[in-house]
């Protein structure tokens, strides 16, 4: 059996963090993890933030709830679908992504969890479990499966490299020059004709 794993921000939906940085004007939470490798880093980084200017996660709820999937995402998603298994990896959390889940037609999502306190503050994070990505396809290949990875950042690269093939998608130019024998695909009909390629050959 088959299966394609895809990351979520960046390939399917917009980057919350960047559409929440542009919604309340700090710039600093533009930072991902297309420049942070260290995802605990990046988080206390951005929890920090949060505290320091009274931001809680009814404000970030309120900017996803505006959002929509990337222009063509919904197409690909259910073509992809109707040719093998997708499962969806994701670093986001339950408490963003229902919305955004909805619009792409409730595709399988295995993210993390935040810890929120009853007045709405982001107290802390539980990862699903560390470097879960990368587990998530080990965890697949122990069942016999075969899979096919895509994503655009550093905490992809496990995943990608974990799988029977892998593509990045839209990456910045800082991935695609320290990973050149990994294919890049820039638009949702170059993803679809690698993942072609990478089912037939696997």
């Amino acid at each position: 059996m088959k299966l394609v794993c895809l990351d979520l921000e960046g390939v399917l939906v917009p980057e919350i963090w960047i559409n929440f940085a542009l919604d309340t004007g700090i710039e600093e939470l533009k930072k991902t993890t297309r420049d942070e490798p260290d995802y605990d880093k990046l988080m206390n980084y951005r929890l920090d933030i949060l505290d320091s200017k009274g931001l809680k996660l009814p404000d970030i709820q309120r900017v996803i709830g505006g959002m929509d999937p990337l222009p063509g995402a919904e197409a690909f998603i259910e073509e992809l679908r109707s040719k093998t298994q997708v499962v969806i990896l994701s670093d986001t959390f339950e408490q963003f992504a229902k919305p955004l889940m909805q619009k792409l037609g409730w595709p399988t999502l295995f993210c993390n969890t935040l810890e929120v306190e009853p007045n709405g503050r982001i107290s802390g994070y539980k990862l699903r479990q560390k470097d879960g990505k990368r587990k998530a396809v080990e965890g697949f290949h122990s069942m016999g499966m075969k899979v096919v990875a895509s994503g655009d950042s550093y905490n992809d690269l496990s995943m990608i490299r974990k799988a029977d093939a892998g593509v990045l998608f839209t990456p910045p130019e800082n991935i695609v020059k320290e990973n050149p024998d990994i294919p890049v695909a820039v638009n949702y009909r170059e993803l679809m004709a690698e993942i072609d390629s990478a089912l037939e050959r696997i």
